[in-house]
């Protein structure tokens, strides 16, 4: 829901607009990825027959275009459902039922997943799940981006997998207890030898480059609703780095993507479409 400010306890405010939509991170950038022209497939843990949000996930991520063949549906799990506010700034506040039942489960062929992929994008909600896809798009000798979007320890296997390591602010604060972002990416330089970077909103991105700090600063929108706006960064970040562009290129386009959606309401569902990006940075 999108309202004026955010309700103090134990009061009501209005909603001007509502919506329904499917979310998470995998499948907010896959949304992202084939709406800027990609080919993309989702693959991740979800609940059984049984659960309406997983159903309504997979109806949605088709719909889109997206081959969810690579979704393994456990009965008795469910998926993670949130209920989110947006307030007029485009900030949000955030509760989440967790889904159950889902932590342990492993892909049924990690290598057929990854048989014809340019590139493979994973985020660390399901560990034991994305390792598996990550070793197989090692053999393959693909890129492996990875989403830090959950804190955890820098010498965390997973994240010596990727070729790529994009955090978010809080997950890359908490991870390495470090404040600065120079800090924090140091910090995790020193258990990876993996690019690194961060993403901090309208502060744009901030990354290493042999052992110094860079600055792409964000463009400047009307924040309208930032929600996925990070996952469609990582989503465009990663086609463009199947693409084989340059970095820069790479984290101008990214940028983009992720401002563009901002100014629409609507979480994933108003990720843009290429075109509207292209034109965008000759703008800008």
């Amino acid at each position: 829901m999108r309202v004026q400010n955010f309700p103090p306890p134990g009061a009501k405010v209005h909603a001007s607009e509502f919506i329904i939509t499917g979310g998470g991170c995998a499948a907010n950038a896959a949304v992202s990825i084939v709406r800027l022209g990609g080919r993309v497939a989702f693959a991740g843990p979800l609940g059984g027959g049984g659960d309406g949000v997983s159903n309504r996930i997979v109806a949605d991520l088709e719909a889109e275009g997206i081959n969810c063949s690579g979704a393994v549906r456990v009965d008795g799990g469910t998926a993670s459902v949130s209920l989110i506010l947006l307030d007029a700034e485009g900030e949000k506040t955030i509760a989440t039922r967790r889904g159950v039942n889902l932590g342990k489960v492993l892909p049924a062929d990690a290598a057929k997943l990854v048989a014809d992929a340019d590139a493979v994008l994973i985020d660390n909600r399901f560990p034991e799940f994305v390792t598996a896809v990550c070793r197989a798009a090692q053999a393959r000798k693909i890129p492996v981006v990875i989403d830090l979007d959950l804190a955890t320890k820098p010498d965390d296997p997973l994240l010596s997998l990727g070729t790529h390591v994009v955090a978010s602010t809080e997950a890359l604060r908490a991870t390495t207890g470090e404040a600065d972002y120079g800090a924090g990416l140091n910090r995790l330089a020193k258990q990876l030898k993996s690019f690194l970077a961060v993403t901090d909103g309208p502060q744009g991105v901030y990354w290493l480059e042999q052992g110094a700090l860079k600055h792409m600063p964000a463009f400047k929108v009307t924040a309208i609703d930032s929600l996925g706006a990070g996952d469609a960064f990582h989503g465009a970040f990663t086609l463009a780095l199947a693409e084989g562009r340059a970095l820069p290129d790479i984290l101008r386009f990214a940028s983009a993507t992720a401002a563009l959606k901002c100014t629409k309401f609507g979480g994933a569902s108003a990720a843009p479409e290429r075109a509207a990006v292209e034109q965008f940075l000759k703008e800008n």
